[in-house]
């Protein structure tokens, strides 16, 4: 092993991350080469930097003219030049102060300093790496993202195991989430995945509900189970009713107890509308880990990214910190916020006032991109392919049970329309 990982190793030792790391987590580091040592020459070599591989003309990255033609007055460095491993330190310290704005109570002081990764997919595949080990358990919802099993099962070679998304009675399965992890923690050591506003069912909890979920993890941890709790909050901010938790989960678990490693995952990508830019970050907290050991799993973050992506983009960062940094940037947001919020309720008008298409059963929704139905007339892959061929529609069947419909995705005016050739589809399926 190398000997920078045997350091970080040492001290991260006795802590939840040491116990919770896989192989390869163990084995990473971020290696003293050219990246270090560059970042170096940069604050001091003052005559000449022969150190990274870019090119240099009077003092800047070379720009092809063309190039520089579209970028709005943008600079090379802002934009063709490389950004370091874990992001433009800017920005990072900005979106550690957004987290702080968004997320009532935190304590941002206790979090490591978020990480730059390309898109949140890339940042839950690094994390997959660094905790996961072929036959670990990962425990999600049985109403998930359906990248979570190629990237845990297919990458990672672990088993995915599942609880009840719903009670009977509509809320989040907390006992239903507490009774599989007891069940399923191997060698004390268990992953959780929770993703709100949850993708495909536009579900996010109520306060009681991430009452619960953060006491059933502390329960969990008391126990000695060393716990590994991911919130992918790729669509945190947009939850559309009063009594949601408006917080991530992560605010409840980041400083719960000394078994608990808590992750969150989150980025500008449906938060602020800029899918393409590929930007994720990734903010560790623990109760066990203190500043030295925040920075050690920072450290090992970043040898997992160097030995991947190298960088995130520099442009995408650019942009997105002097959008922050705008007076408008909040002002903006909260214009899109209120488009999709009457999305939302033209949605729910719908459902409360039709007609047809009984046997469409909606589940629990209130945030989000997304709601399903339960189509308990049929097969829902075939209700997806006849509305498909037969009128143009896009939806999108899971487990030949459910519809997904983004309804983020069409205007106001045309929800309407959209639902009712669903209904009508799914009444000729039924008879």
């Amino acid at each position: 092993m190398n000997e920078l990982a045997r350091e970080l190793n040492g001290i991260l030792e006795g802590t939840c991350a040491d116990r919770l790391f896989s192989a390869f987590g163990k084995r990473i580091y971020f290696p003293k080469g050219i990246v270090s040592q560059s970042a170096e020459a940069t604050k001091n070599a003052h005559r000449y930097n022969a150190t990274i591989g870019m090119a240099y003309e009077h003092g800047q990255p070379m720009i092809l003219e063309s190039v520089a033609a579209l970028l709005n007055g943008m600079g090379p460095k802002e934009t063709v030049a490389y950004a370091p491993t874990g992001g433009d330190a800017a920005l990072r310290e900005a979106w550690r102060a957004e987290i702080g704005r968004k997320n009532a109570g935190i304590d941002t002081s206790k979090l490591s300093l978020p990480m730059v990764v390309a898109g949140l997919t890339n940042g839950i595949s690094l994390i997959g790496d660094l905790f996961i080990d072929p036959a670990d358990t990962v425990l999600l919802p049985d109403m998930f993202w359906d990248n979570y099993p190629l990237i845990f099962e297919g990458r990672n070679r672990a088993e995915i195991v599942t609880f009840p998304f719903y009670t009977p009675g509509g809320g989040f399965d907390v006992e239903g989430f507490k009774t599989a992890a007891r069940a399923n923690a191997r060698n004390s050591k268990l992953t959780v995945i929770l993703n709100f506003p949850n993708n495909p069912t536009g579900y996010s909890p109520s306060v009681s509900e991430a009452d619960a979920v953060a006491a059933a993890v502390r329960e969990l941890a008391e126990g000695g189970i060393s716990l590994l709790v991911v919130c992918d909050d790729a669509y945190f901010g947009l939850f559309f009713e009063q009594t949601t938790y408006k917080s991530s989960l992560f605010s409840r678990l980041y400083d719960l107890h000394e078994n608990v490693l808590a992750v969150k995952i989150d980025g500008p990508t449906k938060e602020d509308f800029v899918w393409g830019f590929r930007l994720g970050f990734i903010t560790f907290g623990s109760k066990g880990l203190d500043r030295a050991g925040l920075d050690a799993l920072g450290m090992k973050l970043m040898g997992s990214i160097r030995a991947s992506v190298s960088n995130s983009s520099r442009p995408a960062q650019s942009i997105l910190l002097k959008a922050m940094k705008d007076g408008s940037y909040q002002r903006d947001k909260d214009a899109k916020f209120e488009t999709l919020m009457r999305r939302y309720r033209k949605v729910r008008e719908i459902l409360d006032t039709r007609k047809t298409g009984f046997s469409l059963s909606p589940l629990p929704f209130n945030s989000g991109y997304f709601m399903s139905f339960d189509f308990k007339g049929g097969s829902a892959e075939a209700l997806r392919v006849k509305l498909l061929s037969e009128k143009g529609i896009g939806t999108i069947s899971i487990q030949d049970r459910y519809l997904r419909i983004a309804y983020a995705s069409i205007d106001e005016e045309n929800l309407e329309d959209l639902y009712s050739e669903i209904f009508a589809a799914a009444d000729a399926i039924t008879g």
